[in-house]
């Protein structure tokens, strides 16, 4: 179950977001507060998975107690009428940021985030190193949009910078963590890691030729991407599809 904490110092919109939240068979309302100091005294009794706060309220708002509640593991979702307070509550690190009125799709998409996270640690707190099945799906955020894509529709990992874009027949979406971790839940009988910043599934290159520099190669992807494969890998990637390999 999915334990949520409402914060809202209106009675109603409280309400409204109950409606909403009991369609959801895994969620389970445990506490309501109406501004930030009541739902502080309600986090350090009790461990909540989603607190979904207003930002304006008395006493104390929504940005103060997402400051004073960044030690806490809830995921903390503003739910707000003003969208120009976005910025300033992502700087929070913000599980996610909902303009009211609040539409059952939008509020699908955030319970939906918050399975697949609460998933993820549990996989974790069993084994680090269990594999992601094929059929197991990443919520991942296209626009304004989330999708679920599956394992098996991955193309490639690519990390850029502090995030790892993540390339599939949905299109290009990305994941705020590193590519290493990645690798870890990525099974290596089915992907291959290309070089530093690439992991390609291995059923989805069409093509493998000579690269420009000597001993080196080039991967053509069924998306139509080339990815250079490090020479460091070069050896790794002849080995998987060699004639002695396959038999």
């Amino acid at each position: 179950m999915l334990k949520v904490l409402i914060v809202d110092d209106e009675y109603l919109a409280r309400l409204e977001l109950t409606r909403l939240l009991e369609k959801f068979a895994d969620v389970e309302i445990v506490a309501e507060a109406e501004d930030g100091l009541q739902a502080l005294e309600i986090l350090s009794d009790i461990n909540v998975d989603i607190v979904f706060v207003d930002i304006q309220m008395p006493e104390m708002d929504g940005l103060e107690f997402a400051k004073k509640a960044q030690e806490q593991q809830s995921h903390i979702v503003f739910c707000t009428a003003f969208s120009e307070h976005a910025v300033d509550a992502f700087a929070l690190n913000a599980f996610d940021y909902i303009v009211k009125p609040i539409m059952q799709d939008r509020l699908e998409a955030v319970i939906n985030k918050a399975r697949l996270v609460k998933e993820s640690r549990s996989d974790d707190e069993l084994t680090h190193n269990q594999y992601l099945p094929d059929n197991h799906g990443l919520l991942l955020k296209f626009g304004g949009d989330y999708k679920i894509v599956r394992i098996q529709d991955i193309t490639r990992f690519e990390s850029i910078g502090n995030h790892v874009a993540v390339y599939s027949e949905a299109g290009k979406s990305y994941l705020h963590i590193s590519l290493s971790k990645v690798e870890k839940r990525l099974d290596a009988n089915v992907f291959f890691k290309a070089s530093r910043s690439d992991i390609l599934r291995i059923d989805k290159m069409s093509k493998i030729e000579e690269g420009i520099t000597a001993g080196s190669l080039l991967v053509h992807m069924n998306n139509g991407q080339e990815v250079d494969v490090s020479r460091r890998q070069v050896q790794q990637l002849r080995k998987i599809f060699s004639i002695e390999a396959t038999f």
